[in-house]
C-alpha cells in the first residue's frame, strides 16, 4: 500500500479516536459553575463577560439556579463543580455531609426587607400576620428574617412566609400578592425604584454579615488544583475590577437580571465585594455559623477544617 495512503489512514484513525475521547469525556474538561440571578455574583459575571476564563484556558458552563438550596443539591449530585452561593446553604450542605469547601469570599451584606407602600408596614412589629416572601428556607435571607424577628421579640411563625423565585417577587409585590419580601440585590433597588419601601437593610439587621462565597466540590479541588487556583485569581481580579470600576462593571452584568444600567450602578455600589479567605472573614463565618446554631438553622457547630479549603 502507498505510504501516503497509510499515513492518511493513520491520521484519520488518530483524529477519530481523539474526537471520540472528547465526545465521551468532554464534560471533564468543562468546569460547571452554578450561580444565582443576583448582583452578589457580579465577579463571576464580570470575569465571564471579559473572557477571563477562556483567557486562562478554562472552559466553563454557567448554570443558573433559583436559590442556594437548589445549587447545593446540584453540587451534592456532582452536577456542579464550583458555585457562587450564600453561606447559609453551604453550611447546611456541609452539615449534611456534602463534600465541598469554601474557597473564597465574594461579598457581604446586600439584602433587604422590602414592603409595598399599601401594606401598612412601617416597623418590624407590623410584619406580624403579613405575607412575606423569601428565596426559601435554605437561603441566607430566610435566616436573616428569622434573626431580625427574634431580635425584636417575635418569631418566624408570626409571619406568613412563602418561598418564591426572586425574579418573581417584585411583580408579586406590585400586584399585592405579597405584602413584602426579603431579597438580594439588585431586586431590593429595583423594588425601591418601583415605589416600594425598604423597611430594613441587611447591614442594619446584622452588620458586616457574610453572604455569598465561592465554593468548590472536594473532588474538583483534588482533581484540578491548578484550575482551582486560576479560578481564585480570576475571582480576585474581577472583584478588584468591580470595586475600582463599579459603573463599568454594571454594564457587564447579564440583561436578564436588570436591563437598566443606572439601577444596576446604584445596586452594585450599595454593598462590599471581597475576595480571599483572611482570618477576619473566617471568624465572621464562624460567628455567623454559631448564630445559625442558636437559631436552630444548624444542629451543631461545624469545625473550620470542614468549611474552608486550606489551599486558599
Amino acid at each position: 500500500m502507498d505510504n501516503k495512503i497509510i499515513a492518511i489512514i493513520i491520521a484519520v484513525i488518530v483524529i477519530s479516536v481523539a474526537g471520540g475521547y472528547f465526545l465521551l469525556n468532554g464534560s471533564s474538561d468543562t468546569v460547571t459553575i452554578g450561580y444565582l440571578p443576583s448582583d452578589h455574583d457580579a465577579a463571576l459575571f464580570v470575569a465571564d463577560a471579559q473572557g477571563k476564563f477562556a483567557e486562562n484556558g478554562i472552559n466553563t458552563k454557567l448554570v443558573q439556579f433559583n436559590n442556594g438550596g437548589d445549587l447545593m443539591t446540584a453540587m451534592a449530585s456532582g452536577e456542579v463543580d464550583v458555585g457562587y452561593v450564600g453561606i447559609t446553604p453551604v453550611l447546611s450542605a456541609i452539615e449534611k455531609g456534602v463534600p465541598v469547601k469554601v474557597i473564597s469570599s465574594a461579598q457581604t451584606e446586600g439584602s433587604g426587607i422590602v414592603v409595598s407602600q399599601s401594606s401598612g408596614i412601617s416597623s418590624v412589629y407590623d410584619l406580624a400576620g403579613k405575607r412575606i416572601a423569601t428565596p426559601g428556607e435554605a437561603s441566607i435571607q430566610h435566616m436573616l428574617l428569622t434573626y431580625y424577628l427574634e431580635q425584636n421579640g417575635m418569631s418566624i411563625s408570626d409571619v406568613k412566609v412563602s418561598a418564591m423565585k426572586v425574579p418573581s417577587m417584585n411583580d408579586a409585590l406590585k400586584t399585592s400578592k405579597i405584602d413584602g419580601m426579603i431579597t438580594f440585590e439588585p431586586y431590593v433597588t429595583i423594588a425601591e425604584e418601583n415605589g416600594a419601601m425598604v423597611l430594613v437593610d441587611s447591614a442594619e439587621i446584622l452588620p458586616n454579615h457574610p453572604c455569598c462565597v465561592v465554593v468548590a466540590s472536594d473532588k474538583f479541588i483534588e482533581n484540578n488544583p491548578n484550575e482551582t487556583q486560576k479560578i481564585l485569581e480570576i475571582h480576585k481580579n474581577a472583584t478588584a475590577f468591580i470595586n475600582n470600576n463599579t459603573d463599568e462593571a454594571a454594564g457587564l452584568l447579564p440583561d436578564n437580571i436588570v436591563n437598566d444600567v443606572e439601577v444596576e450602578k446604584k445596586a452594585l455600589s450599595g454593598f462590599p465585594f471581597i475576595s480571599g479567605l483572611d482570618d477576619d472573614f473566617k471568624n465572621d463565618v464562624i460567628d455567623f455559623m454559631n448564630l445559625e446554631v442558636d437559631l436552630g438553622v444548624l444542629k451543631q457547630p461545624i469545625s473550620p477544617d470542614k468549611i474552608f479549603w486550606k489551599g486558599s
